[in-house]
């Protein structure tokens, strides 16, 4: 990859700032800092958040002793109840065990024996579910044919949201069937699915490591940076744009982000206000160097802003990034990579390769804002 064009079209905005124009300066403000982060980088961007449901009922349709274990999920509200299928390929051994939650079963790489093994063969459970059960990924008659919006009739909640709440349906039924290893719960996806996991990940304080892999915009990106690149064929590719993802995908997102379409300079928020909400937990970005659509220089400069949430709640350890050479997929590679993650935070087992390592020249940030030194009120200068 060679950067070819890099526009940027305004700093990314001090997460530390109050909406009250007040900057924090104590972490005993952040809980307070990030319900208002919730409010501008969630629902704004994403929509109304759909409540807890008011109940949960798990069946298992196979023998729970098996090594694939298959379960209906009855949930949301009792007069419009949802239901989806969860697929648990389980690990040698008796359970609790660490699971990763992955939505993307309407995908075809869950299904290779490899992806799948990686995980197994390392004692962590692999929860799929089927994302698109909780509401259809097509633009026509979205409302009407989702369940979420038939069970929560009055939020105004796009698609990613709707299906980033299956995580959390997830996480309920492993727990309730002792799956789960409460201390050890991984969120990850690809591309729409990765929006989707970033998402549940940064709502659901349950998930300790969230991974999504190559967002595009809308999630791990950068709005305010537009980027082309030439790749080793000789042409000429760019990053998706809030435009393109609203032009093509308006129904993922809240309805009224269509105001900010071609304003991205004019958002209140940007990706790493997302990355920030999972903090002070894991989080592990995962890009691929030729997948420009993703906006690889956008998501690096997103991380590294999100990365001084990190610092100032005393976790600066807690974020990781790796770019793998090739496109716009979920490898086994990636999967490989963040399953030595999960057994390093886990048991403390050696890091595999490949963290950290930059495919292009390393640039200034693009703002410069940093943490407050917390606990301790920032100096004026007169």
């Amino acid at each position: 990859m060679r950067i070819s064009s890099y526009e940027v079209l305004g700093e990314l905005p001090d997460v530390f700032m109050s909406d009250d124009g007040t900057r924090i300066s104590d972490v005993s403000q952040w809980r307070v800092r990030r319900a208002e982060i919730v409010k501008t980088a969630v629902e704004m961007q994403f929509g109304s958040l759909i409540p807890d449901p008011e109940f949960l009922e798990v069946e298992c349709n196979t023998d729970p002793g098996r090594a694939i274990l298959c379960c209906t999920v009855k949930t949301g509200t009792k007069d419009n109840p949802v239901t989806m299928q969860i697929t648990v390929m389980k690990p040698v051994g008796e359970g609790p065990f660490p699971i990763a939650v992955d939505g993307d079963l309407c995908f075809r790489y869950p299904y290779d024996p490899d992806f799948i093994h990686a995980f197994t063969d390392n004692g962590i459970a692999l929860v799929l579910f089927n994302r698109t059960e909780l509401a259809p990924d097509r633009k026509v008659n979205y409302r009407s044919a989702s369940q979420l919006c038939r069970a929560y009739p009055e939020g105004t909640f796009g698609a990613i949201e709707a299906w980033a709440w299956g995580y959390s349906r997830c996480v309920d039924a492993m727990i309730k069937l002792g799956i789960a290893d409460e201390s050890s719960i991984t969120f990850t996806g690809h591309s729409r699915g990765g929006k989707t996991a970033a998402l549940a990940g940064a709502l659901d304080e349950r998930a300790t490591i969230v991974n999504p892999n190559s967002t595009c915009a809308g999630a791990c990106g950068c709005y305010r940076i537009h980027m082309s690149a030439l790749k080793a064929d000789g042409k000429e590719y760019r990053s998706e744009t809030l435009d393109d993802l609203m032009r093509n995908f308006g129904f993922w997102m809240e309805p009224d982000l269509e105001y900010y379409r071609t304003r991205d300079q004019d958002l209140p928020f940007d990706c790493h206000f997302l990355k920030a909400l999972v903090a002070p937990r894991t989080l592990y970005i995962s890009e691929a160097e030729n997948d420009i659509w993703s906006n690889p220089v956008g998501s690096w400069q997103t991380t590294e802003a999100a990365a001084e949430v990190y610092r100032f709640l005393g976790s600066p350890d807690n974020v990781y990034w790796s770019f793998r050479p090739g496109e716009h997929e979920h490898r086994v590679e990636d999967i490989r990579r963040l399953v030595s993650l999960i057994l390093h935070k886990k048991d403390g087992r050696p890091l595999g390769d490949g963290f950290f390592t930059l495919p292009f020249e390393k640039m200034e940030p693009i703002f410069d804002w940093r943490a407050p030194k917390a606990g301790k009120p920032e100096r004026t200068e007169n």
